[in-house]
């Protein structure tokens, strides 16, 4: 494997765009990018068997830290085998650390220079998560990949903030790197910060990727900022971010961001969206979003995206899966769920492609042109 359990493999570069086409190679197989990771919040991901998700397409998926430390507990995990035992998933996971949901409980937690004091959303108990506890937990979790304890900062924030934040990111990642003890089985990536600062990102990189690390990630971004100034901010990041490693998104999953971070040479994207908006009712299709429970589709006996060779398109009607939705049957939302997972992993599989090809700008302009509406 290397140095490090977890390495990245340069495969071809967009002559149209500058987006790559890659693979990264990890202890529990490798998978191609630009990829999107299905998230499985408590060790599934909603709706989904492992093998569904794996007869899909998907070769990565994300657990979460915060969840999985509540309950059941990172130690029963560990009892278990570890996260891929526990799920009976043998591809590659990733685990985030935690941050985002501590930082999102907001009225909720205390932020000191040690960690996070939080109250549990479950039953209201006493927390801290610190950069040590982050790596003790993802350690027992036993994912491929395993973030760092960062700060996540809200939009929209001062600029005096925003520096402060990234400044104990960084110290932070120097903890956790410090406390990380499966350095030869699970590789650590630290998070790049600073709002929507071009200075502050330029300043969060520098910082960041100065620590030799197996990947890098983008963090506090898709948390409310318009869509330009994410872009603008990846403008700013990306060049500044080592070639022969992995640079990864957090949180993002929109049609329109993958696309986009993809052309600004983005390797891995997660998001709940495709598992949220299908419990909803709301598909993706190839023409723009659909809401399956509308009236209109009561007597549609067409596919949800005649484009899709997803399971639920190949073998269910509009009309019928607005059935089941209506009448609280979960089969119906497991097809919603079902079809926006394969719409995402299919469309990053056409943007693979589109990369060999060298018309991913092209790609681009064709797939808006039909589908629109963005998500």
């Amino acid at each position: 494997m290397g140095k490090y359990p977890v390495t990245y493999e340069l495969i071809k570069t967009c002559a149209q765009t500058g987006a790559r086409l890659g693979r990264v190679h990890t202890p529990h197989g490798s998978f191609d990018t630009p990829a999107f990771m299905p998230v499985g919040t408590q060790a599934t991901v909603k709706g989904m068997s492992p093998d569904e998700l794996d007869s899909m397409g998907a070769q990565i998926i994300l657990s979460n830290t915060y969840h999985l430390y509540l309950r059941p507990g990172h130690k029963i995990v560990e009892k278990a085998g570890g996260l891929h035992k526990f799920m009976n998933w043998k591809r590659s996971i990733l685990t985030d650390s935690g941050g985002f949901q501590v930082f999102s409980l907001s009225e909720n937690r205390k932020i000191s220079e040690e960690g996070v004091m939080f109250k549990s959303h479950i039953d209201g108990s006493n927390h801290m998560f610190s950069p040590e506890k982050a790596m003790e937990i993802q350690n027992a979790l036993g994912a491929d990949i395993i973030m760092a304890f960062d700060e996540c900062t809200p939009y929209p924030c001062e600029h005096d903030y925003a520096e402060k934040s990234l400044e104990r990111t960084t110290r932070w990642l120097e903890r956790c790197m410090e406390s990380h003890a499966n350095k030869d089985s699970q590789a650590l990536f630290g998070i790049i910060q600073g709002g929507t600062f071009d200075d502050l990102r330029i300043k969060s990189t520098r910082q960041i990727t100065s620590y030799d690390l197996p990947g890098y990630a983008i963090g506090g971004l898709s948390v409310g900022e318009p869509k330009g100034a994410m872009y603008s901010m990846l403008e700013h990041t990306v060049p500044m971010m080592p070639a022969g490693k992995p640079r990864y998104l957090m949180g993002v999953g929109s049609p329109d961001c993958l696309i986009e971070g993809s052309i600004r040479g983005i390797d891995m994207f997660d998001c709940v969206l495709p598992t949220r908006i299908g419990r909803n009712g709301t598909v993706m299709t190839s023409r723009g979003r659909l809401i399956v429970r509308d009236a209109a589709n009561a007597e549609d006996f067409g596919p949800m995206d005649p484009e899709c060779t997803c399971y639920a398109c190949s073998n269910f009607s509009r009309a019928y899966i607005r059935h089941l939705i209506k009448a609280g049957e979960m089969f119906g939302l497991r097809l919603a769920t079902w079809h926006n997972l394969h719409f995402l992993l299919d469309l990053m599989k056409q943007i693979r492609e589109a990369i060999i090809r060298d018309r991913l700008g092209d790609f681009r302009d064709e797939f808006f042109g039909k589908y629109g509406y963005l998500i």
